[in-house]
Formats: structure tokens, C-alpha cells, sequence
């Protein structure tokens, strides 16, 4: 089997001797090229190489969500086609990887190196679903190009708190639970919408959903982490389905304090829920339009500004190890 391994050399939880460490563990079992991303978008380039190669069978992505989401763009820059394109499988690098937990994979790297070779031993691997965003045709984002996700994307209120953790990571700080706490805190504190939020959910053949403060899609469950704890936004979230949105209408001090404690007691069979609360599950398309340019994020990764983004939710678009 020929591989690539696209590599995050700053990938937060793994050292030089680990990462060196866990390529020669793969090289003993296939023939394999190691590549070091060296700029933002590195890997979604390698992932786009692979899927336009005719040998490549396998890519394995080393590092966090945000290197798994460049991979899966580059392997998916013309479309789904599992049957045609390398399986992508992962080794969990970052702070949090949802994407790998999310699969049943170990949070270590090293565990997850042994059970991603004896997956392959065994052939064993599955389809996942994937969701994608792009602007919206006839408004002012419809040149905005698609991009793929693999477990959340956020409109609004979460995204920006992401744009937070980003601006203070770029001033060095250390991306820990504690930051994206510290980041939610001043957000709710500076937030100018949150007793009437500017969002509006669109879907064919149901009334709008207006007024939303907060709009979280998801594409599997848990939502993320905290630590080791799971937080499930929508419990029913599947890879095997399409996409679902938790949407809150108020962001009051009350109500916050209340779906916060909800989230951290969530579990696959409860999440956030109450009168300021919108669940809807296994969506194909909808669209999310706000009144003025909010913050959008996608796998943890901040996007900028957007007033319309269309979600699709695409049933068996990637074969991945498991």
C-alpha cells in the first residue's frame, strides 16, 4: 500500500521524537511518504495532490481538527467519491481532536498509530458523512467558495469565541481548556445581540426560525470536549446522517447559566433544550442568514465575516479507518 502522511510539525500534543517515532511505525507496514505542512494550507494542497494521484490508497493526517479539515478539502476538491479516492485515516495531534475521538480512536498518538494498523490489518474502515458551507447564491457572500467540515461548524456566538482563541494563540498563548473559557466569558460580555439575535434559519418546506443568537451545526456527537468530558450540542448528530443545528434565541445571563450547565451534563441522550432553545435533526440543506456580517467558524477554525452561508449535508462522502 503506498501512504501519504501529511504531518502538523506544530501539532500541540506531540513532540519531534514522537512524531518520528510514529512514522517509522507506519513505514514498517507501508510504503510510505512523510510530508511536513510548512504554510496555512499546506495540507489541504498534499490532500488535493493524493486525491489526484493514481497510486495513493491511504493518506494519514498527523495533527489536529484544523489539519484533518485541509486534508479533507484537498480530497474532496472535486466532489465526493468514496470508491475512487484514498481513505483517510488520523492520528490525533491537537488539543482537542473532535474528528478522531468522535471515530472511537484513542487520544494518544501512539495508541491511536496501533489501532489505525490493526484496522488496516483487518480491513477495517467505514463511509462517513460530511457537511459543506458555502455563500449563498443571490446575496453579497455568494462568491464565497465551499469548504467541507467533518464535525461542527458554528454561525454567530461560538465562532466568535473561536476568532478570540485565535487572536490570543497568535499573540503565543497556549490553546487550552482554560483559554476557550476565558474567551467564552469575555464573548457573553461583549456580545451586542444577545437578548435579540440576527440570525434566521431557512429550509425548504418549514417556516423560518428567527432571532437566533447562537446557530451550532453538527455533523456527529459529542459537539467537543472539555477536557475528557463530551458535550453533546445535538445528541443525535451522525455520521451516518446529515447535518443537525442547535439554536439559541437568548443569550440573557439566566438563560446562559442554564444551557451552560446543560451542556456540561449533556449526554447521547440529552442535550440544551427549553423555550429559547431550536434542535432539528438529519438536515440536507438550510441556510442561515443574519442581518449584519457575523463570525463563522468550521472545525474550530475562525473564517471570518459572513451575512448568508448554505449548509449541505452529504451522506457517505469519505471511507476512513476505524
Amino acid at each position: 500500500m503506498r501512504a501519504l502522511l501529511v504531518v502538523n510539525p506544530a501539532a500541540t500534543t506531540t513532540s519531534a521524537r514522537t512524531r518520528d517515532v510514529l512514522m517509522h511505525a507506519l513505514a514498517s507496514e507501508m510504503k510510505l511518504e512523510a510530508v511536513t505542512t510548512e504554510y496555512r494550507g499546506h495540507a489541504r494542497d498534499l490532500g488535493r495532490r493524493a486525491a489526484d494521484s493514481d497510486d495513493v490508497e491511504l493518506v494519514v493526517a498527523l495533527g489536529g481538527d484544523g489539519t484533518v479539515n485541509e486534508v479533507v478539502n484537498g480530497l474532496l476538491h472535486n466532489g465526493p467519491d468514496p470508491d475512487r479516492l484514498p481513505r483517510l485515516a488520523v492520528v490525533p495531534g491537537g488539543s482537542t481532536n473532535v474528528f478522531a475521538r468522535a471515530l472511537g480512536l484513542p487520544n494518544d498518538a501512539v495508541e491511536a498509530t496501533g489501532a489505525i494498523l490493526d484496522a488496516l490489518a483487518l480491513r477495517s474502515e467505514r463511509t462517513v458523512g460530511l457537511g459543506l458551507a458555502a455563500g449563498t447564491p443571490g446575496t453579497e457572500d455568494e462568491a464565497v467558495p465551499s469548504r467541507w467540515f467533518t464535525f461542527c461548524a458554528g454561525f454567530g456566538f461560538d465562532a466568535g469565541v473561536i476568532g478570540r482563541v485565535e487572536q490570543q494563540r497568535e499573540r503565543g498563548k497556549r490553546s487550552t481548556h482554560a483559554l476557550y473559557v476565558r474567551q467564552v466569558v469575555r464573548q457573553f460580555l461583549e456580545e451586542p445581540h444577545r437578548r435579540q439575535g440576527l440570525i434566521t434559519l431557512e429550509r425548504p418546506g418549514a417556516d423560518p426560525v428567527e432571532d437566533l443568537v447562537l446557530s451550532i451545526v453538527c455533523n456527529t456527537a459529542p459537539w467537543t470536549y472539555l477536557g475528557n468530558r463530551p458535550l453533546y450540542a445535538s445528541p443525535e448528530a451522525s455520521f451516518d446522517a446529515a447535518l443537525d443545528i442547535l439554536g439559541l434565541t437568548r443569550l440573557s445571563t439566566t438563560a446562559v447559566a442554564r444551557y451552560a450547565t446543560q451542556l456540561l451534563t449533556s449526554s447521547p441522550d440529552r442535550g440544551p433544550h427549553g423555550r429559547h432553545a431550536v434542535s432539528l435533526h438529519d438536515l440536507t440543506d438550510f441556510t442561515l442568514h443574519s442581518k449584519a456580517p457575523l463570525p463563522l467558524q468550521m472545525d474550530g477554525d475562525h473564517l471570518g465575516l459572513r451575512t448568508s452561508v448554505t449548509f449541505t449535508g452529504v451522506r457517505r462522502a469519505l471511507r476512513v479507518i476505524v
